[in-house]
């Protein structure tokens, strides 16, 4: 088995101590909730100097104990929960400047290094080459923790996952609990541990079996060279007037999806829509306003068409004049001059999407969805959007496309399990710390820290509203069951939860009465082989997080 071995010593990148000026930045992601107090933070440039990082790091926790302060790994910052930035951290190791993205001759292969953003991912690869990762639309995600997540985006429905794309990945792992070492696993490894820490990689989610340093793909396709993008909005203040409005709207939507392909959809909507994206985003009333946003491949003659054959099915009982997407829904700006569908070249297009929000704080959930809504779900989600009890206009629940393509991999052959949905979604709850709550004249995460009660109406309300729709099935999106006896309950709609968008809620007792554990949830099935993987390259643990796979002897 080919690995290296870089002994301590050598150079560990540049490492940003307390008192640096740099320390407040690095010690921090994308969430605002969550802020570490880490030893230091290492900068790192090359793989030899991530290697030397972490054995400077194991000679200073040879115990057991010592690891209680855990070295994590950043690429983008985007963690939604603690993993990364918790206040049990001692080190970060911050990829960021590990950043490139391009052909490798002699692996035969496009490379795309961990702290390669979304953004940078996509012109590095499409102006050279004319190839795409079909990858998220959040332009400051990098990859480490994306695809080995899983990651999709706008591209998913018509050529499948980034991880479905995926041929070899360099891994910094501690196989002795001990040294560090390097290693490339491949999908084509003589040796079957390489191949299963290679499978890991595809949907196992990242801080779970050492430091990604690189990627490589193959057969990457290319994206078309014009897309049609259309964005539109509809006023709450005619939604309330009539609660079914919203919800023939989202019922309508996710029956799209359900019937797509079969001949339950009218005539007109039987062509091919894998390469139609959208996401409706169900804004809490506060916004003012509920939005779609849908892209097509603009090179087939009949884009225009079908676009408008989809947009009155879902609308066919809103009875609501559309209206500019003139606000910020979410990570999206707004896109007022997109209410009539646009003709943009891709890659314009992508920057046209390529969101990320304000530096706020957040709270996170997530379902797929094999089916469209119940009627039950439907009410819940009308309920918790239209209350007067919570007032938050950067509070939504998006519903995206799914299917398609990412559909066509058996659940095994990657370590994404979820290949049978159709729509996947993100409860999402935005807020800033607007109480100088320690009287020091500035508002920050120390006023936080102090004042518990910045946060709570915002976990209150994304909590209830979740526990809710998923009420039926003990307040999560449980998994459909692989040995349901025939003639049994119906299976659910539901099918988990996506490991890119984690929530440690569903491993609260309070929050989570199915039975099924958040690695249930996350991996299914696969769970099990996943931690065969974690028990061989990382049988000490060094590499966890509140919901990290676990090796089997721990």
């Amino acid at each position: 088995m080919a690995v290296e071995q870089i002994q301590a010593g050598v150079e560990c990148g540049i490492e940003v101590g307390r008192g640096d000026a740099r320390y407040e930045a690095l010690r921090r992601g994308f969430n605002q909730r969550f802020i570490a107090t880490p030893d230091y933070v290492s900068v790192v440039s090359s793989t030899g100097e991530v290697v030397a990082a972490v054995n400077k790091y194991l000679a200073n926790h040879r115990s057991d104990e010592d690891l209680h302060r855990r070295l994590t790994v950043r690429s983008g910052g985007h963690c939604y929960e603690n993993f990364v930035c918790g206040n049990d951290v001692g080190v970060i190791v911050d990829m960021g400047q590990l950043d490139r993205a391009y052909l490798d001759q002699e692996m035969g292969a496009y490379c795309v290094e961990s702290g390669a953003n979304n953004w940078h991912v996509a012109t590095h690869l499409y102006a050279p080459f004319g190839v795409a990762l079909p990858g998220g639309s959040c332009y400051s995600v990098a990859t480490g923790g994306h695809v080995a997540g899983g990651g999709y985006g706008l591209l998913s429905r018509q050529h499948g996952l980034t991880v479905d794309y995926l041929y070899a990945v360099e891994v910094v792992v501690v196989r002795d609990g001990q040294h560090a070492e390097v290693v490339i696993a491949r999908r084509d490894s003589p040796e079957p541990e390489l191949r299963e820490l290679w499978w890991a990689h595809t949907g196992g989610g990242g801080g779970n079996f050492g430091v990604v340093t690189r990627y490589w793909f193959k057969g990457l396709p290319e994206p078309p060279s014009q897309v049609l993008l259309h964005a539109v909005a509809w006023p709450w203040e005619e939604l309330l007037e009539r609660p079914e409005r919203l919800k023939s709207l989202v019922r309508n939507y996710g029956l799209f999806f359900e019937y797509e392909n079969t001949t339950r959809l009218p005539a007109s909507l039987r062509g091919d829509y894998s390469d139609m994206f959208s996401l409706l985003k169900l804004n809490q009333r506060a916004n003012g306003k509920i939005g779609l946003i849908t892209q097509l491949d603009a090179t087939r003659p009949d884009s225009a068409e079908r676009l408008n054959a989809f947009l009155d099915w879902i609308t066919q009982d809103l009875d609501v004049e559309p209206t500019p997407l003139d606000r910020r829904m979410g990570e999206h700006a707004p896109m007022c001059g997109l209410v009539v569908p646009t003709r943009l070249p891709w890659l314009t297009a992508t920057q046209t999407l390529n969101g990320s929000g304000d530096n706020q704080c957040g709270k996170y959930k997530s379902a797929y969805m094999r089916r469209g809504f119940t009627e039950a779900q439907l009410d819940a989600i009308y309920r918790h959007l239209s209350t007067e009890d919570y007032d938050n206009p950067q509070a939504l629940l998006q519903v995206d496309s799914y299917g398609g393509a990412i559909n066509l991999p058996e659940s095994g052959a990657t370590a994404v399990y979820q290949r049978s949905s159709v729509l996947k979604l993100q409860y999402q709850t935005y807020w800033s710390w607007d109480q100088d709550a320690n009287h020091d004249g500035v508002t920050d995460y120390l006023d936080a820290e102090i004042d518990p009660a910045i946060a709570a109406p915002h976990l209150r309300w994304i909590r209830e509203f979740y526990r809710d729709v998923y009420q039926d099935t003990g307040g999560v999106p449980i998994l459909a069951p692989t040995d349901a006896p025939a003639g049994g309950q119906p299976e659910p709609v539901t099918d988990g939860c996506y490991i890119n968008y984690p929530d440690t809620d569903l491993d609260d007792p309070e929050w989570n009465r199915s039975g099924e554990s958040s690695h249930r949830l996350y991996y299914g099935d696969n769970y099990a082989r996943l931690q065969a993987v974690k028990e061989h390259w990382d049988p000490r643990n060094v590499f966890r997080h509140a919901q990290s796979i676990q090796p089997y002897t721990r």
